[in-house]
């Protein structure tokens, strides 16, 4: 739905998907080195983790979701949060997108997003 001149959080999910993250395929544009065939890595999908109302925000259960195999969390760092925000995702690979997309899904409903004051 937008489109901007940096990787973008969307696109997290190429940190598990293939061999060249969106991170590496944009620093490689941007300083004008060639870019191979990309391969995927198999199947993958990412859930975000959302946030709602105000406050800082503090992660519960994140070792929980980490014991799933091919699972990876990734925690944006926001120092506080207003309104409805993503403060994070998850990140799973599998044999197939749809269990892909489970794993990813039950991972980041293992973890607790609470906003204190």
């Amino acid at each position: 739905s937008e489109v901007s001149p940096r990787p973008h959080d969307t696109g997290l999910v190429t940190l598990v998907s293939q061999e060249l993250s969106e991170f590496a395929l944009h620093a490689r544009a941007i300083l004008g080195l060639p870019i191979p065939l990309i391969r995927q890595s198999g199947p993958s999908a990412s859930c975000a983790l959302l946030a709602h109302g105000e406050g800082v925000p503090y992660f519960n259960n994140v070792a929980a979701a980490l014991q799933v195999p091919d699972t990876a969390v990734r925690l944006f760092g926001k120092p506080s949060v207003h309104g409805h925000r993503r403060v994070g995702v998850t990140l799973a690979r599998a044999e197939t997108i749809d269990e892909a997309r489970a794993i990813a899904r039950d991972a980041a409903d293992a973890i607790g997003v609470e906003l204190r004051p």
